[in-house]
């Protein structure tokens, strides 16, 4: 297979694996579940999303894998040794942005709106007090601190990059149509992902 041939493939599961993931990410799709599952799907859902996410992202690790195509570098020690210490790291800070997070995975609120009885006050706490989404800056960082790079591999995190930033702008749209000017407040005093403020925990 050419390199040409390897990457259109890498690009076309990638393309593929977005729109399911975007799809399942969507209030229109999740207001679709609740009527067909009711409450049984409140609980599970995000599970079933993540255990999805990962299941359809093993196949472009394995085109990778396959294809890896031209190496463009690889990172002597001691660098490359520094470069994975930040990737744990950033593994570490998506794993406390998740316990930090049930704003963002209440898949019920989300669909309620602010103004509904049941709706709840934001109440930003733990890292959510220096940027807004650190699963956008920890992805960032366990992509492109990789000590190797070959071809395929940057066009994978290139595309990558770019559906982590989009993702990042709809989960926000989401959270504003969950919180409303509350979020927008928090917007306006938090940095999205460089936390270059120092810690502000809004209404705290």
């Amino acid at each position: 297979m050419s390199p040409q041939e390897s990457a259109l493939i890498l690009i076309v599961y990638l393309a593929c694996f977005a729109a399911i993931h975007s799809l399942m990410a969507s209030l229109p799709f999740k207001r679709r579940a609740a009527k067909i599952l009711g409450s049984r799907m409140d609980p599970w859902y995000p599970a079933i999303f993540s255990l999805t996410a990962l299941v359809t992202i093993l196949p472009l690790v394995y085109l990778v894998y396959l294809f890896p195509g031209k190496v463009l570098y690889v990172v002597p020690s001691p660098w490359r040794w520094a470069m994975v210490a930040g990737q744990l790291l950033a593994g570490l800070l998506s794993i406390r942005a998740f316990v930090d997070a049930p704003h963002r995975f209440r898949v019920p609120l989300q669909l309620t709106g602010p103004r509904a009885s049941e709706a709840e006050t934001l109440a930003p706490r733990g890292i959510y007090c220096w940027m807004r989404d650190p699963f956008l800056l920890s992805g960032f960082l366990i992509i492109w601190l990789t000590p190797f790079m070959t071809t395929n591999i940057l066009i994978l995190y290139v595309m990558v990059t770019i559906y982590l930033y989009l993702g990042s702008l709809h989960w926000e749209r989401r959270l504003l149509a969950q919180f409303g000017d509350e979020y927008r407040s928090y917007q306006s005093r938090v940095p999205r992902m460089v936390p270059w403020r120092g810690r502000i925990c809004p209404g705290r």
